[in-house]
């Protein structure tokens, strides 16, 4: 195998070029077709609050774009590659290639390189644009899309716990003795384990020791009784200092303040696997893109005329669609603690990359 990997610049420029072309297209339709659809399960909720109206749903589109570029950018590159190898191998421009006396590696040399750049823009794109989306929407869905809070401290969907007792909160905002809850739910249970008592309230203060309910109502479960209660305190030992850690969303976090989140959740005792998991697959996630064109290299090659052209590029879907199964799949169990968070991050990446490698090789090298 020559190590030449960019022997001809026009045709370097050539295949960037269509590889290129094919990602974008294909990932504004899968964006589009995909927004269209979310907005119709999503905009009877944002409607249905006063005063919202096309405005908001603008607003939604462009919070929700930047999670589907995200999340679909791999699939793209993945059928992207399809797209153009096949087109290419339809049209003899491989046969010419490796008449030329180019390698299967130089062949999809220009498409991992396009590929490569595609994932360093991506991984600042998930950085600084995606996770502020996440967390506005995240805060916003909080609100039942009334008014998006302005405060940059608003944690949505917050549990903490009161030794077996636990308190949630739809929505936390301020600091310190100032932070209020709204949606509160608190769990009592009995000394055997099981389900007691449950407390909902709209809001929430800090009483100094406990948290305050207003307007609550009381759920027995034992007698399935249910009572309206102006003002109870519950929750003793929980400080206003543990909603600072009590729900780090590791999608809205940048990866360098995430580093920083997960040193304080060890200090403080707290379980860190599934932050450290996300952690590393902010690093690995992106580099899917670059993994696709290998993956997708078997529809490159075979004569198109001997009938295997389709089959070769439904074993390349197969061989990326494979990927991403499991992929999340490692990624949950690090969440777990099944995983080490950084095995389960990169090993996926590396497994496939090796098994790209072993079919380009064994096949065309």
């Amino acid at each position: 195998m020559q190590l030449d990997f960019f022997p001809s610049r026009t045709l370097t420029v050539y295949l960037a070029k269509m590889f290129l072309l094919r990602i974008v297209a294909v990932l504004m339709m899968l964006v589009l077709v995909l927004m269209m659809l979310d907005l119709l399960s999503s905009s009877g909720d944002i409607l249905a609050v006063p005063g919202n109206g096309q405005g908001e749903l603008l607003t939604y589109a462009g919070l929700r774009i930047p999670q589907l570029v995200q999340r679909f950018l791999p699939y793209s590159v993945l059928l992207a590659t399809l797209i153009t190898l096949v087109t290419l191998n339809q049209n003899s421009e491989v046969i010419a290639m490796k008449a030329a006396g180019l390698s299967a590696h130089q062949v999809l040399a220009p498409l991992l390189l396009t590929a490569l750049v595609l994932s360093g823009l991506s991984f600042v794109f998930n950085e600084r644009v995606v996770t502020r989306a996440t967390a506005t929407l995240s805060a916003w869905d909080a609100a039942d899309f009334g008014p998006i809070p302005l405060d940059s401290g608003v944690r949505a969907n917050v549990y903490v716990t009161d030794g077996s007792n636990v308190l949630t909160a739809r929505q936390v905002t301020g600091q310190g003795t100032d932070v209020a809850l709204t949606g509160v739910t608190f769990y009592r249970r009995s000394d055997q384990g099981t389900l007691a008592e449950q407390i909902e309230a709209p809001r929430a203060r800090f009483a100094g020791p406990g948290w305050t309910l207003l307007d609550a109502t009381r759920f027995d479960v034992g007698s399935a009784s249910t009572t309206q209660t102006d003002v109870v305190t519950v929750a003793p030992s929980i400080e206003p200092s543990q909603f600072d850690l009590a729900n780090i969303e590791p999608d809205a976090v940048p990866f360098w303040q995430l580093g920083t989140s997960i040193d304080a959740y060890r200090e403080a005792g707290r379980r860190t696997s599934e932050m450290q998991a996300k952690w590393w697959h902010k690093l690995s996630g992106p580099l899917a893109a670059f993994l696709m064109p290998l993956l997708g290299a078997i529809a490159a090659f075979g004569l198109a005329r001997s009938g295997q052209l389709f089959v070769r590029a439904i074993i390349g879907m197969a061989l990326g669609f494979a990927y991403f199964v499991v992929d999340n799949a490692a990624l949950a169990l690090g969440s777990f603690g099944g995983y080490p968070p950084f095995l389960a991050a990169w090993s996926p990446f590396i497994l496939f990359f090796l098994i790209g490698e072993t079919v380009l090789v064994r096949t065309e090298e």
